[in-house]
């Protein structure tokens, strides 16, 4: 008998109903060390990164192996100018990757995939990004969140008997969890999977399917009603494309990444089996979450490879042209953009590296970690493909098309500008990813004194909370007063030609007083903490910054002791590390000198119409139809543009 649910009701979520489904999802405990968890507590746990920790031998010998046949792959059979023109990726690329194993990368060599670790996926990503970002989306798309990733943390081994081998090298995958009317609130999700004998039967829309159009396999999450013998909830399953009621409605197109498969897939009726069904009922969230901890990893490789690219055509651009009798790049006002974009590719290849060694030895708890490289990488590699814009001039807004047919070098500057746009938004979005990772900096607080602001508490669970607070607090906060950043001689390890020590000391420092800051926010707005995402924000760049500057000085440490321009990269993470150490003060001075108070009273008169009038005086140009498309569930009133590749 399957449970009834109508399939066009939208859940009815309060603010308080989608927080608990947030925190549901969340992993509750810390069962390993994290270095992030620690900086925000105001502990320096530079243990934990260094030595700096390496693959295996044999991990490396498989790792470079595959490089070496990728690198080869792309540069003879990769035309970047084409897909960019075309908006799709050929056919024969796609089968080639496949045929070279890039689609089983992370897959293990048992189910046919070859195996590579975090550390080598990555670099493998970001070679394939360098050539073409779109490739570079096809492939992580696939495994970092699509089938393979969900089915290695929470599958049965019957599940990974199925559809590992086909993944590793002849089915794509993708997954479905965004709908029309929900982004980072998957409370509201409303595709439904209600039971039926041994299926499931699947109702709803998906939006901004990235490998949708051409995917054979779906991670697709849908709710699934309460009944008896089922807990309900939002639910994982893996889905054939192929099957009766399943319709790729739309292939989507963007500034940006303009070749990658993105679609709108409408579900009608369709059977999953139960076999099909990832971890138990309600667990969806769960995985998906989990999934992202290391699949939010491949952003910023991408970004790495971006760094790279902008820093080499900055180098040779600025070398070349010439202003003023001299090369534009010793001008000051140019020069200071080429040193930001040198020190900060060098730091993103460290966080990303370190956060992906960390995922490789499994020692750490790295949710944080993960979500701080994501968020930092994205916003600065756009921060540095803007910057290469600036400097390429007239020539970095025009098209490398256009450069080319007035005989000059085909540099698509403003085709990395455009591609690297999205990495601030999907797999979250910088302001999800400042909540996200504000709530896990600030659990410690909430696990000890959490019921003291909650309203729903009785006031025994406030006095039971108020006297655990009292025990932490008394031995937290004395440890925040001193440390080893205000010994001259500590971490002297670090102190070479260039002296990193200095920088060290400053995030040991630092550190504690983010802590403090943090802790006296909580005493003064109590529950109105989470409204105050401004200065959340704040907290969580600051945390960003100094994990970036920790990640740095022990990359610059372990290629000193590699003999591997470990002058140049002591060097280049002093500059970073300068460099950051002034936006951390301006973050510093703006978590108490802002204007957030009164942002808030001008967006409720924007709101309202009260500045309505400062519209006045222009045409808009946007075309007629709803803000948010309707995604009533039935059946598909269009044609099915899925185009699997074979």
């Amino acid at each position: 008998m399957s449970a009834s649910i109508t399939p066009s009701s939208r859940p009815a979520v309060t603010e308080r109903e989608a927080r608990e489904v947030a925190e549901a999802a969340r992993e509750q405990h810390w069962r390993k060390p994290s270095f992030a968890k620690e900086l925000f507590l105001g502990r320096f746990r530079l243990d934990l990164i260094h030595p700096h920790p390496l693959p295996a031998d044999e991990a490396a010998e498989r790792g470079e192996e595959f490089l070496a046949k990728l690198r080869d792959f792309v540069e003879t059979k990769v035309d970047a100018a084409l897909i960019e023109r075309d908006a799709r990726i050929p056919d024969e690329v796609i089968d080639g990757l496949k045929e070279l194993g890039a689609f089983g990368m992370k897959i293990d060599t048992k189910y046919g995939g070859l195996g590579l670790t975090q550390v080598y996926y990555n670099k493998a990503l970001s070679l394939a990004g360098s050539a073409c970002p779109a490739i570079g989306v096809l492939l992580s798309a696939h495994q970092s969140i699509g089938v393979p990733q969900p089915l290695k943390l929470f599958g049965t081994q019957e599940q990974k008997e199925r559809f590992l081998p086909r993944c590793a090298r002849t089915d794509i995958s993708a997954f479905l969890l965004t709908e029309p009317d929900v982004g980072s609130d998957p409370a509201r999700l409303a595709a439904t999977a209600v039971p039926d004998g041994d299926d499931y039967v699947l109702d709803g829309v998906k939006l901004w399917t990235t490998n949708g159009v051409v995917a054979d396999l779906l991670v697709v999450m849908a709710r699934v009603p309460r009944s008896e013998g089922h807990k309900g909830g939002i639910t994982a399953f893996v889905v054939e494309t192929n099957s009766p009621g399943v319709t790729v409605e739309n292939r989507n197109a963007f500034m940006g990444l303009r070749g990658i498969e993105n679609g709108v897939t409408r579900f009608h009726q369709v059977r999953v089996p139960a076999a099909n069904r990832v971890g138990e009922e309600g667990q969806g969230l769960k995985i998906a979450l989990t999934t992202l901890n290391t699949g939010r990893l491949s952003l910023p490789a991408s970004c790495v490879a971006a760094g790279k690219w902008c820093l080499k055509i900055a180098r040779e651009w600025s070398a070349a042209r010439e202003q003023w009798g001299k090369p534009v790049a010793h001008h000051e006002a140019v020069g200071s953009k080429i040193s930001f974009i040198a020190a900060t590719t060098f730091a993103l290849e460290a966080v990303t590296d370190l956060a992906s060694q960390m995922a490789d030895e499994d020692r750490n708890d790295i949710r944080i970690e993960g979500a701080l490289a994501k968020l930092y990488a994205s916003e600065m590699a756009w921060t540095m493909a803007d910057e290469l814009v600036q400097i390429r001039g007239g020539r970095g807004f025009e098209t490398a098309e256009s450069l080319r047919a007035r005989g000059e070098r085909g540099v698509p500057a403003e085709q990395v500008l455009r591609d690297l746009r999205i990495n601030r938004i999907f797999e979250g979005s910088t302001e999800i990813m400042h909540l996200l990772i504000a709530r896990e900096a600030v659990d410690a607080h909430l696990s000890v004194a959490g019921d003291l602001i909650d309203p729903g508490k009785s006031l025994g669970d406030k006095a039971k909370a108020g006297a655990n607070a009292g025990v932490f607090y008394a031995k937290w906060l004395p440890k925040l007063v001193a440390g080893p950043g205000q010994v001259p001689t500590s971490y002297g390890e670090f102190k070479h030609e260039v002296d990193l020590s200095g920088h060290l000391r400053y995030v040991e420092r630092t550190a504690r007083k983010l802590a403090r800051s943090t802790f006296y926010a909580m005493s003064r707005w109590q529950g109105r903490m989470e409204s105050k995402q401004g200065f959340l924000g704040r907290i969580v760049d600051i945390g960003a910054e100094l994990f970036a500057m920790s990640a740095t000085c022990v990359r610059a440490e372990l290629l000193r002791g590699q003999g591997d321009h470990g002058r140049e990269a002591y060097q280049l993470a002093d500059v970073f590390c300068r460099q950051s150490r002034i936006r951390i003060e301006e973050l510093f001075n703006r978590l108490w000198t802002n204007t957030d108070d009164l942002d808030r009273k001008v967006v409720k008169g924007v709101l309202s119409g009260t500045y309505e009038w400062l519209e006045r005086g222009i045409v808009d140009p946007s075309g007629e139809g709803p803000w948010i498309a309707d995604a009533t569930p039935g059946p598909s009133q269009k044609e099915n543009v899925h185009r699997p590749i074979r």
